[in-house]
């Protein structure tokens, strides 16, 4: 009996490092091979474990077959599984710290300009213009009158279609990016679910960069410093269609000043061109009423765009 519980405590172990965690505990009790020919072989209860097989294997499972050797020998079944020794060594894998792991991964670029488009005219142009203005930007008094950074156009610098709005507001100051809050989600929509045309394909700016007090139009001043780096983008991207959101930005692109209520509807030349004037965004927020006539007016930007295409 010694023996047979030595080899089990070293089959368990053999078990244990298999991955084995429970087995069924109904074991034979080990009996002389002519003794088992002779009668059945008796079970004990479940009630009843073995000692001290029980406080070395809580639970082992019976095999469903039995092989001739074992039954031509006393020698217990778990033995005849391999050995320790003929077993391959499992494969382990070891936890990296973090920094190696990043150190593995190549830098990704920091720039939304990918490699693809590097030598592309367009995006050397515009990038010059940002550089010119500069993050700090001090040519007009906006600077010094509570913005907190400079909103450059983005989108697309070949794109077919361009908006232009008067100038960032809240979200647009915080965010860097021009129609990002409640106006820029309908502007979005109009440009995607109106036009059929994502976004990013479109290039998107403001006659001022900086945010004005309270929101208030930019002064005369204000437009004069800024407004030049616009008409710069604009001879360098050449879309084929601008429109032009609001009055503000209407009166500064065409330098006239006949209420934007006249001016919608129909096509104006601007430097090769087609220009659209129609309501802000934001205004369309404050009177949806308004959203039918500049449906209308894109839908003359859409039929443009299809047919000169």
């Amino acid at each position: 009996m010694n023996e047979l519980i030595a080899d089990i405590r070293e089959q368990v172990v053999f078990l244990r490092e298999l991955g084995v965690s429970e087995i069924d505990a109904n074991l034979l009790v080990p009996v002389e091979p002519e003794r088992r020919a002779s009668r059945p072989v008796e079970t004990r209860p479940a009630s009843q474990p073995f000692e001290p097989i029980a406080s070395v294997i809580p639970t082992i499972a019976r095999s469903s077959e039995t092989t001739a050797e074992t039954r031509q020998t006393n020698v217990s079944r778990l033995s005849m599984l391999p050995s320790l020794s003929n077993r391959p060594s499992p494969k382990r894998t070891t936890n990296v710290p973090p920094s190696e792991n990043l150190a593995a991964v190549p830098d990704e670029p920091m720039t939304v300009i990918t490699t693809n488009f590097a030598n592309d005219p367009n995006i050397s142009a515009i990038l010059s213009i940002r550089e010119e203005i500069g993050p700090d930007c001090a040519r007009c008094k906006l600077s010094t009158l509570g913005r907190k950074q400079v909103v450059n156009s983005v989108g697309n610098f070949n794109a077919d279609l361009m908006f232009v709005g008067e100038a960032p507001g809240a979200d647009e100051d915080l965010q860097g990016e021009p129609f990002v809050g409640r106006a820029g989600q309908l502007l979005t929509d109009i440009i995607e679910k109106g036009l059929q045309i994502p976004r990013k394909d479109v290039f998107i700016g403001n006659i001022n960069r900086c945010r004005p007090p309270q929101n208030r139009a930019p002064e005369p001043n204000e437009t004069f410093a800024c407004k030049p780096f616009l008409l710069r983008e604009i001879e360098i991207v050449k879309p084929r269609v601008i429109v032009v959101l609001g009055a503000t930005a209407a009166h500064n692109l065409l330098d006239t000043k006949v209420p934007i209520g006249k001016l919608r509807g129909q096509f104006h030349d601007y430097r090769g061109s087609k220009v659209m004037p129609t309501f802000h965004p934001a205004y369309l927020l404050r009177d949806p009423h308004k959203k039918r006539e500049v449906w209308e007016d894109m839908k003359m930007v859409r039929d443009f765009l299809a047919s000169s295409a």
